[in-house]
């Protein structure tokens, strides 16, 4: 069964945290049977026979990474099947891409606060989450003056728990690739 791991503030060879090969190697130890990065920004597809075996690699895996590099970050762990159930839903099929400027998944933690009824609009008005699931936020981002919004930071101002958000395509991507 494969799994996907999004790691927040993880980015390849940056300090504190693994390379590429560190990256793997970890899962590998861990008992993964496969390991691959996608991209540099702490996505991992890696293989594990059940969700509990995943769970006891991603927990191995992340105190190796600890223990090597110094990254203290927490990993959000879904199965690729139930990404590309994501996927297949098309939560952003309503959105017009050319009005915004990123649309984001963010990965939250199994217990997180309630959410508030959605959509909500950030108070620059540079994020809007527009639908979620019960582990999952769908969003999108616009510049305001030169900057654009970061739905991570608003989830977890707006939670008080930690997230980590990627772009929509890096989803889609990872279940095109291995799903």
């Amino acid at each position: 069964m494969k799994h996907a791991v999004f790691f927040r503030n993880l980015n390849l060879g940056r300090p504190r945290c693994p390379t590429r090969a560190q990256f793997e190697a970890a899962f590998l130890a861990a008992g993964a049977e496969s390991a691959a990065s996608l991209l540099t920004n702490g996505t991992l597809v890696f293989e594990a026979r059940t969700k509990t075996l995943a769970r006891k690699v991603l927990a191995q895996a992340s105190q190796t990474m600890a223990a090597e590099c110094g990254l203290r970050e927490p990993g959000f762990l879904r199965s690729v099947e139930q990404l590309a159930e994501l996927v297949a839903l098309d939560p952003f099929a309503r959105v017009d891409r050319d009005s915004v400027y990123e649309v984001c998944i963010t990965f939250l933690d199994a217990k997180h606060p309630a959410l508030p009824a959605l959509p909500l609009v950030s108070k620059r008005d540079d994020v809007v989450l527009l639908s979620a699931t019960e582990g999952e936020v769908f969003s999108a981002s616009r510049v305001v003056g030169n900057t654009p919004g970061s739905p991570n930071a608003f989830l977890e101002k707006l939670l008080g728990t930690p997230a980590s958000t990627r772009a929509w395509n890096t989803v889609v991507r990872l279940v095109d690739k291995h799903g």
